[in-house]
């Protein structure tokens, strides 16, 4: 049975996205599975006792609203889309979620850091990594559901950047969730 928290966001976002595209026309009937199930993958691997997280590029509010809606984890939503926030704003408020949006771009963002970064089709791995180590504690990690390019970006990003990893099960077997920890340039910034 879906709870009906979540089923009132999907219904926020199917209202929403013709006017600001939130998710494409075609994804619409597959909202639940593709968006709000995939984003829910995620909770098997949230630490006990986490109290806060922040999300990049929320969006649509994958997965961090559906993670906030999910588990009542506080969550920062930045989202540089000012229509895209208000909506964030508005699916936080009716759904009760303790969610704060935060209308800048990530760069800007002047954020505590927390132990938990979540991302979603945001940008390659090695670009994210910066977008998100100066957001997170030293003993944090990201979450960063990706698709088949996954080893192609983890390649990539260790050119620039030193990490542990773990590849975790996802829906298929052409998508994954990335699981990174102790992040830190490769050389001195």
């Amino acid at each position: 049975m879906q709870d009906p928290k979540l089923r009132l966001f999907a219904d926020l976002v199917a209202k929403w996205s013709p006017r600001i595209n939130l998710i494409s026309k075609s994804d619409l009937p597959h909202l639940w599975a593709r968006h709000i199930e995939d984003s829910l993958r995620l909770l098997p691997f949230l630490p006990p006792n986490l109290d806060r997280a922040i999300d990049l590029g929320s969006g649509a509010g994958f997965p961090g609203l559906v993670v906030c809606i999910a588990t009542g984890i506080k969550f920062e939503l930045i989202e540089s889309d000012a229509r895209k926030a208000a909506f964030l704003l508005e699916a936080a408020r009716q759904t009760g979620a303790p969610a704060k949006i935060h209308n800048c771009r990530i760069e800007a963002a002047k954020l505590d850091p927390a132990r938990l970064i979540t991302a979603r089709a945001l940008a390659p791995l090695d670009k994210l990594l910066g977008l998100a180590a100066p957001l997170l504690t030293e003993d944090g990690f990201c979450l960063f559901p990706k698709g088949r390019t996954a080893p192609d970006e983890l390649t990539a990003a260790t050119r620039l950047w030193h990490m542990s990893y773990e590849r975790l099960a996802s829906s298929d077997d052409e998508s994954c969730i990335l699981k990174l920890s102790e992040i830190r340039h490769a050389s001195p910034l």
